[in-house]
């Protein structure tokens, strides 16, 4: 089993730790010859499944096992692995692999920095400055560069490798077989998101107005916290709101995309397309063309922080 590849993306690689960490403290990383898979599943809450081309982090990648694809599956500590990868920013290049230390299997994450270091005053060479002013004919202060101004050679520059070890384990196939990404029904409902940073201010701001309020009425709150009301139509509207026994806010959005069905992907292809929920909702008008759910606050918040990554992001509503 051999994994090792250089990281391309480093800024792209952190702001996913980041997102992930923000929904679990481990992820089941399944690497292949063409994708990276990262999927977090915490005791409650929100799941990841995310994919990933290789190409997108890495280059000069090199993987290889004996099952289909040369598949490796790996769970990792979220934490522990963005907090290395941190160290990269400022880095000349990076690199990552996949070793064992002490029968232990490790990601082993090695940098390359350079830096410079100015010469000693030993160094310096005594020629390149005089004691005494050159004599000016007018009587007047010399223009021009100091004359006490020191002339240093080049600065040298210095190589330092650091190497991170996170440990890790290795999933056998027969535990991960198992794991499938849940399937849902076709959506009655997909819009292109407004800013994501945008709607978590949102979303958080109302989850506190919730709890400062007090008790939410009957069905708007969970045990773990408020639930947010989000409602989305095939017109461009999308609302998010809640509702207390004290208090009911709601901010809304006109004018957002409602992306088109690609027919190569719709089962049944045209005829596929015509009998999907979603164009039969965008021919309701009304309250009875939005799509309506309601989600925990804080668990929706985390969900959002995948605005790290920036993009565009679509959401179906079932």
């Amino acid at each position: 089993m051999r994994f090792k590849s250089s990281i391309r993306n480093v800024n792209t690689f952190i702001k996913l730790t980041a997102s992930l960490n923000s929904l679990g403290k481990v992820a089941w990383i399944r690497l292949d010859n063409d994708q990276m898979r990262c999927t977090v599943i915490p005791e409650q809450g929100s799941q990841v499944w995310a994919v990933l081309a290789v190409d997108t982090i890495f280059e000069d990648y090199t993987i290889q096992s004996a099952a289909p694809a040369n598949t490796i599956n790996l769970e990792v500590p979220l934490a522990p692995l963005h907090r290395a990868l941190r160290s990269v920013q400022s880095a000349s290049s990076a690199s990552i692999r996949l070793t064992k230390k002490d029968q232990t299997p490790l990601l082993s994450l090695t940098i390359l920095t350079h830096t410079y270091a100015a010469p000693t005053h030993a160094a310096l060479d005594s020629r390149s400055f005089s004691s005494d002013p050159p004599p000016s004919p007018n009587g007047l202060s010399p223009s021009g560069p100091d004359p006490y101004a020191y002339n240093f050679p080049d600065a040298r520059a210095r190589e330092t490798t650091i190497t991170q070890d996170i440990p890790v384990r290795v999933l056998p196939a027969a535990i991960v077989e198992g794991i499938h990404e849940p399937r849902c029904r076709e959506p009655d409902v997909h819009i292109l998101l407004p800013s994501l940073l945008q709607l978590k201010s949102i979303s958080e701001r109302f989850t506190k107005l919730a709890l400062a309020a007090g008790r939410p009425s009957a069905g708007l709150q969970s045990a773990a916290g408020p639930r947010l009301e989000i409602a989305a139509n095939m017109h461009g509207g999308l609302r998010v709101g809640i509702a207390t026994e004290g208090l009911r806010i709601q901010s809304a959005w006109e004018g957002l995309s409602n992306p088109e069905l690609d027919v190569g992907m719709v089962e049944g292809g045209e005829e596929g397309v015509r009998r999907h929920p979603s164009t039969r909702m965008k021919e309701r008008r009304g309250e009875e063309g939005w799509a309506v759910v309601k989600v925990e606050g804080r668990d929706w918040g985390r969900v959002l922080g995948v605005g790290r990554l920036g993009g565009r992001v679509v959401a179906c509503k079932c």
